[in-house]
């Protein structure tokens, strides 16, 4: 006899937030509890105060802090960058969530758009860096 299959209901709202070359991955929950990225209280993985107020700033920005809690997934990149990934990813979960009301606050302070800045890549013959050229023989 076959086991009886759950029913899998979402209770939370996904969202992927990218810098550089970090990636988050986002879940907004709909009701209060921890802040979690990589399985650890967001305030152990990012150690510096000014970390705390970035990743709460969309929340604060829409009024939702008490409402929502959130687990990211991050990966790539370094800290800072992944900082910057995860408020991408939370902003864009939120302007899901109400794209009426969420969605014109968060855009006009500048969260939903992606930062594209990244390292140049390397071209040939540069002598390992992208933009510096090879020393040319005198004689």
């Amino acid at each position: 006899m076959p086991a009886a299959k759950k029913s899998k209901t979402k209770d939370y709202t996904y969202a992927v937030g990218r810098r550089k070359t970090a990636t988050a991955r986002v879940r907004l929950y709909q009701k209060k509890g921890d802040f979690l990225v990589n399985q650890l209280a967001a305030g152990q993985y990012f150690t510096s105060k000014d970390a705390v107020v970035k990743y709460m700033f969309p929340l604060k920005l829409t009024g939702t802090e008490a409402k929502f809690s959130f687990s990211a997934k991050v990966e790539g990149s370094g800290k800072s960058a992944q900082l910057d990934a995860v408020v991408h990813g939370l902003a864009r979960a939120l302007a899901k969530i109400d794209a009426d009301v969420y969605k014109p606050l968060l855009k006009k302070q500048g969260l939903l758009t992606r930062d594209s800045r990244m390292k140049e890549s390397r071209k040939v013959g540069t002598g390992g860096k992208a933009r510096r050229r090879k020393q040319s023989p005198k004689r």
